[in-house]
């Protein structure tokens, strides 16, 4: 048995290495994508379309990539079990602060070009996600940290928690996958490397997420 627990460890901690390694190519290649085909990003530009490119970054990297870095470093970080818990409370109100200048991001372009707020299945799946997201965080405070549920609903909502966190992380990865889609849609892309670009980028995200939905996995088996 012991040996067993051992090699589920190694391989957790080879999956969440990987899932880094993914989660940081994601956002090497948004940037790339941001920077040199789409002018850059400024939130309080003149250039509605750098405005705009707030919004993808900041839902990537400061929504998804911060929500997986608080799963992961609840379950897969060796340390106190109260330091893991703030940890991960820390990261995922982080990324609810970033993802709403994320959001603000992009409602300001739509105002800036005159266009109609949440239209497409990208923002239903976006904002969707991003509501229950909060939701999940608040009930998860009030749970076990602050003022913090009698030890029989904690160990009842638990299996709910963790299970809304996982589903969370792929409907984000949706929202994610089908706006890059709309944007290379809308976009009169030039030159077939910036599709390309935005195809990688797509699938480094995606992996993201599935190594850090199994990296979560493995590690319960510690």
């Amino acid at each position: 048995m012991d040996v067993e627990r051992e090699l589920f460890r190694r391989s957790a901690s080879r999956i969440t290495v990987v899932a880094h390694v993914f989660g940081l190519l994601a956002l090497v290649l948004l940037l790339v994508w941001l920077l040199h085909y789409r002018g850059g990003l400024d939130y309080d530009s003149e250039n509605s379309y750098r405005v705009f490119n707030v919004h993808p970054f900041l839902m990537y990297f400061g929504f998804i990539f911060m929500a997986g870095e608080g799963m992961m470093a609840y379950k897969t970080v060796f340390g106190s079990h109260d330091v893991k818990k703030l940890t991960h409370m820390l990261l995922h109100l982080l990324a609810i602060c970033l993802g709403v200048v994320g959001l603000c991001a992009v409602f300001k372009f739509h105002d800036m070009e005159s266009m109609e707020d949440v239209y497409s299945l990208h923002s239903w799946i976006g904002i969707g996600t991003f509501s229950l997201f909060c939701l999940q965080w608040l009930v998860g405070f009030a749970t076990f940290m602050f003022p913090r549920a009698s030890k029989p609903t904690r160990e009842r909502i638990f299996p709910w928690h963790i299970s809304g966190g996982r589903a969370l992380l792929y409907m984000s990865i949706c929202a994610a996958l089908t706006g890059l889609l709309e944007k290379a849609t809308f976009l009169d892309l030039h030159h077939h490397y910036e599709s390309r670009l935005i195809n990688f980028t797509g699938l480094s995200i995606l992996i993201f997420g599935i190594l850090v939905d199994l990296s979560v996995a493995m590690a319960r088996y510690r």
